[in-house]
């Protein structure tokens, strides 16, 4: 499967649904524009990964994309990328 952005209302309602889930796998501190963490949830017996920004001086996270992990690129929890 590949990565797919989704830019709609659904992503953010599945990714704040699954809030109590969420987990950070792995973090970009030097990113581009903002630092930002790549964070693994559960919705509806779904595993996601949504790669998330963190704006301190504006007081909010933004959703930069969110996908269903491919289970040949990550380990069995979906939590630690395979070496290739």
């Amino acid at each position: 499967m590949k990565k797919q952005g989704v830019a709609n209302a659904s992503t953010v309602e599945m990714v704040c649904g699954a809030i109590a889930t969420l987990e950070i796998v792995e973090m970009y501190p030097q990113d581009t524009y903002l630092p930002s963490f790549l964070v693994r949830g559960e919705s509806a017996g779904s595993v996601f990964h949504a790669q998330i920004a963190t704006d301190v001086e504006g007081e909010n996270v933004r959703i930069v994309t969110m996908y269903f992990p491919d289970p040949d690129e990550w380990d069995e929890g979906l939590r630690l990328r395979r070496t290739r």
